[in-house]
């Protein structure tokens, strides 16, 4: 498991890591735990064996005419004390410290008054020993030792040791070796991911295939894969826009640019300053249709782009329409409309974004202000409730339309009869506004005025992109 570019270790590698590593230090501490456990056991099954062995010599204690003695012949202690890996040491002492019998260099610490008997670790002529001090009362005050050599306490330890951890030793390398094989299976699908996506042109947005995301063995790689698609499918649709954007840019204003230049080569080869005059006033408007095309494309640019971060919030319509109308005033009255509202005394509050409002409201109107060819011009915009719908309305005087031009308006690029002969605009207000309304929840309708003549555009918010304030 080898460190990859710039040092960094694998995946693999680490995860394989984070799990052994806890795990030999478990099994280590485990191991040692079990050790000392089986050997504090062992040890006390020894002292009590070194016990049973005092008890037994001061069974033979007696008391003879010279005092105490121990009525067991030099065989018979041999028997007692045989061990055939041990050398075992015996002492009988008068309660004044006199050895009685045995070994009288026999000496452990001292055995505190009161207590009937005391295991301790002392030393005999350079060995160590394992012994224990028993005081008796009967047939009068005594106290026998029994000592014994360590070895086999040693080597007992030593077998428990290897008996438990070989074992297990190689039950760590199995599960060692299991563990990277299945870390490495479990992460194959992630390597097949990145092949996948090595292996691409950079135009190449396609979807990873569902083999790949599907064949994915834990939900962590199969969301990746879910998540890349869905990060592959936005950054398609961002490129898309992008390229439709640029394609309409070049396709709309060709048309006005090669008019400007048309008006300015044919005012460069006239002498008459009139005739400048007329030429330089083409090409004014020429470019106020020019720039108005270009922030509508944007703004259709923008709209295909917003749906990824809007956070839509409880919006004052009738705030907002009212701040949109006033914008507007300059503007119809210039051009001769008589521009009124209706309903905005009364509080209406939706679900949206101002900006998204504000920019249907400014296609609306820069519609009906634009096409209004009634003899007096009259357009409303207008705040209502329709059951627990709220509706948004912008309505005009002019001609009209029947419902089958009216439905083809929302098109891009698609003008109305009297757009087409004005020769204003590009078709695309109706188009941001239906773009808009769809960001927003909303449903974009074109219908007849009430009043039989006219046009309305309606923006109908439903009951559940609506708020009570």
């Amino acid at each position: 498991m080898s460190a990859g570019p710039g040092g960094k270790p694998s995946l693999r590698a680490r995860l394989a890591r984070h799990v052994l590593l806890p795990l030999v230090l478990t099994w280590a501490l485990g191991t040692g735990i079990a050790l000392a456990v089986a050997n504090h056991f062992a040890g006390v099954a020894f002292d009590r064996a070194l016990l049973d062995d005092a008890h037994a010599v001061a069974a033979h204690v007696r008391l003879g005419p010279a005092g105490l003695e121990l009525a067991l012949s030099a065989g018979e202690m041999r028997t007692l004390l045989f061990d055939q890996t041990e050398a075992v040491h015996y002492a009988l002492f008068a309660p004044d410290g006199t050895a009685v019998a045995g070994n009288p260099a026999l000496r452990p610490p001292a055995l505190p008054e009161g207590v009937p008997y005391q295991f301790a670790d002392f030393e005999l002529r350079g060995s160590e020993l394992r012994g224990v001090s028993l005081r008796r009362a009967d047939p009068a005050e005594f106290i026998v030792v029994m000592a014994q050599t360590s070895a086999s306490r040693t080597q007992l330890l030593h077998r428990m040791l290897a008996y438990s951890a070989i074992p297990q030793v190689l039950l760590l390398l199995f599960l060692a070796g299991w563990l990277r094989r299945v870390i490495r299976r479990d992460l194959q699908p992630l390597a097949q991911l990145q092949a996948a996506v090595d292996q691409r042109d950079a135009s190449d947005l396609a979807p990873v295939p569902a083999a790949v995301t599907e064949g994915a063995t834990t939900r962590e790689v199969e969301r990746l894969g879910t998540a890349l698609n869905s990060m592959l499918s936005r950054l398609a649709r961002s490129i898309e826009a992008q390229r439709e954007f640029a394609g309409n840019v070049a396709h709309e204003l060709r048309t006005p640019l090669a008019g400007i230049r048309a008006q300015a080569a044919y005012a460069l080869r006239q002498d008459d300053p009139a005739v400048w005059r007329e030429q330089l006033q083409g090409i004014a408007q020429g470019e106020q249709r020019a720039s108005h095309l270009v922030d509508q494309l944007l703004a259709l640019a923008r709209a295909n782009e917003a749906s990824a971060g809007l956070e839509l919030v409880d919006l004052p319509l009738h705030e907002v329409a009212r701040q949109v109308l006033l914008r507007f005033m300059p503007q119809a009255d210039a051009a001769g409309v008589d521009l009124g509202a209706e309903g905005l005394d009364e509080p209406a509050y939706v679900r949206g974004d101002t900006a998204l409002v504000e920019g249907i409201l400014g296609n609306l109107l820069d519609n009906a202000l634009r096409y209004g060819s009634a003899p007096h011009p009259r357009v409303t915009l207008a705040v209502a409730h329709d059951g627990a719908d709220t509706l948004l309305s912008v309505t005009d005087n002019g001609p009209g339309m029947d419902s089958h031009e009216a439905s083809q308006l929302a098109r891009r690029w698609s003008q109305g009869t009297v757009g087409q002969q004005l020769g204003a605009g590009a078709g695309l207000g109706l188009a941001i506004v239906q773009r808009y309304a769809q960001l927003l929840g909303a449903r974009f309708e074109l219908r007849a005025a009430a009043q039989g003549r006219g046009l309305s555009g309606v923006i109908r918010f439903p009951a559940a992109q609506a708020s009570n304030g």
